[in-house]
């Protein structure tokens, strides 16, 4: 599982014009789901989210985690982390995860978020989006829970 997670002023998703996802102070997180994805896989990127310590603290130190800061997260699937450009000029999506099986990931990956008492919003598992985030800083960090990077 990969997640680019950005920290943000806030930040929404919009499906054929319409605003379906909007966050303020907190993560953009944008999600993808590979075929060897598990249980143990869902865990590592739903930890690291709600745990990074990314906001500041009293001294201006990145040291506040979304928790501890109350962020908000906005979900958004993104198969196109697992293209492999590797050859050529055209991407292999062949390591990401398909239709219900990602959605179900997915799913669960929102769902244990709110369960931590996160505000967590998504865009629409499938569709076509367009996402505004307005980066704040900007930090971006990689996640990867076989931890290729």
């Amino acid at each position: 599982m990969r997640a680019v997670v950005q920290r943000v002023k806030r930040s929404n998703v919009s499906v054929d014009g319409n605003v379906i996802g909007q966050i303020g102070p907190g993560f953009t997180v944008l999600l993808g789901i590979s075929t060897e994805d598990t249980e143990k896989d869902l865990q590592y990127i739903e930890d690291k989210i709600a745990g990074l310590r990314l906001f500041d603290d009293e001294n201006g130190v990145m040291n506040v985690s979304l928790e501890d800061a109350r962020g908000e997260v906005l979900l958004v699937s993104q198969f196109t982390l697992y293209g492999d450009a590797r050859k050529g000029r055209r991407p292999s999506y062949i390591h990401a995860q398909k239709g219900e099986a990602a959605k179900v990931l997915y799913e669960t990956l929102r769902d244990r978020l709110r369960q931590r008492g996160l505000r967590v919003d998504t865009g629409e598992f499938g569709a076509e989006m367009e996402v505004t985030i307005v980066n704040d800083g900007p930090v971006t960090i990689l996640l990867d829970s076989t931890k290729l990077f």
